[in-house]
């Protein structure tokens, strides 16, 4: 297989280690071009090019820029794609780092706008866990406490190839219905980063509640903005379990919390 990845961050690196892992092909790039991603290439064996090249024959091609980025991408992006490759959103809007995206403001759900930019149908996946937990957290199938993650697209068949690929990598997921549904998992909803198992994720896609949505993701935005960048992951893992209902009995979620004010508080 090979997989094509626009974004080098931190979710696309951590994919592109893994599907390198799986012997695939991997192409990875950025805006600074090719010769900014030596570090990546020796850590995760993917193949620097230039972005046009990124989508060149491809049979999955993953979008893990800012959203505020998606609008400058190449417009001939796909001109060499195959029509049946998926590609997939991994996107998140924050106000407080893409500024003010219209469309989305009114209503639209942030996917179905990366699509309509594109102009190609696209999946919804990998937006909602941490880096670190993607990296590190992967488990084989079967395994107690395995990871499940939401995808969400129009095409059936598109899905399920994603939703196989993340079993190779070591998470469970879910069909988690059209991209008009994918709401469900974007930031400030209870699927957003809790490391949810198959079972809890389904009853937190559930839960979701679109209107306090936007008003969780801003002020979790500008909790986080105030942390060094060293920030212990896990502990946003646990605080973010704890606000979706999950481990409230545990006595490391609630030091995480206090950790998270103690932080906060001397930040300002």
């Amino acid at each position: 297989m090979k997989i094509g990845i626009i974004g080098a961050g931190n979710i696309g690196s951590a994919l592109a280690g893994h599907f390198r892992k799986l012997g695939y092909s991997v192409l990875i790039a950025n805006s600074r071009g090719p010769e900014s991603l030596s570090q990546i290439a020796q850590m995760t064996g993917a193949t620097p090019v230039a972005v046009t090249q990124a989508a060149k024959g491809v049979d999955l091609l993953i979008i893990a820029v800012p959203m505020k980025s998606v609008p400058l991408l190449p417009k001939n992006l796909f001109s060499e794609l195959p029509a049946t490759s998926p590609i997939v959103d991994t996107g998140n809007y924050y106000p407080l780092r893409d500024g003010v995206i219209p469309e989305i403001e009114r209503g639209m759900i942030e996917s179905q706008w990366t699509s309509q930019v594109l102009g190609r149908p696209v999946v919804k996946a990998f937006n909602n866990i941490v880096a670190d937990s993607l990296v590190h957290k992967g488990l084989p199938k079967g395994s107690q406490g395995r990871i499940a993650l939401p995808v969400s697209g129009d095409d059936l068949k598109s899905k399920q190839f994603v939703i196989a690929l993340l079993d190779k990598i070591g998470f469970d997921a879910i069909d988690a219905g059209p991209l008009s549904e994918s709401w469900r998992h974007q930031p400030g909803t209870p699927a957003y980063c809790p490391d949810p198992t198959i079972h809890q994720l389904a009853l937190l896609l559930r839960r979701a509640k679109r209107d306090k949505a936007a008003r969780n993701r801003d002020q979790a935005a500008t909790l986080i903005a105030k942390l060094p960048p060293d920030f212990p992951a896990q502990e946003l893992v646990r605080v973010a379990r704890l606000s979706a209902g999950l481990d409230t009995l545990k006595p490391r979620t609630w030091i995480a919390v206090l950790h998270l004010g103690l932080t906060t508080l001397r930040a300002k």
